[in-house]
């Protein structure tokens, strides 16, 4: 399955367990872990937990074996490891605190040249 393909199977499946504010990011280049992170927000923390295991429900029937996940009883942030897409689940606070787009989406050459006035 094309990366593409990947993405837009997991957005679906977490559109319809109802995940809130569903972002992805391109960290090729960026990271050696991952191309991109998914990021989805849940109500509470059964919801979290529902979202991230659906969505490795979903990935095994599609014969695709996730890598790893974490965080599953917990339920504050769940991460599932797709290889080519890390998917993090997480409570709105926990999204909040840890802020994953702006550290994501931060970089170091734009900064320097900000800081100099070009």
């Amino acid at each position: 399955m094309q990366t593409e393909q990947l993405i837009e199977l997991v957005r679906t499946t977490m559109d319809d367990m109802k995940a809130r504010d569903i972002d992805v990011i391109d960290v090729r280049g960026k990271s050696s872990v991952t191309d991109y992170m998914m990021i989805a927000c849940g109500t509470s923390k059964r919801h979290v937990m529902s979202i991230a295991q659906d969505v490795i429900e979903k990935m095994k029937e599609n014969n695709l074996q996730p890598i790893g996940t974490e965080g599953q009883g917990v339920g504050d942030w769940v991460l599932v490891d797709l290889g080519d897409l890390v998917i993090h689940v997480m409570m709105p606070d926990a999204r909040s605190f840890y802020d994953l787009e702006r550290l994501w989406s931060f970089d170091p050459v734009d900064e320097a040249v900000e800081e100099v006035g070009l």
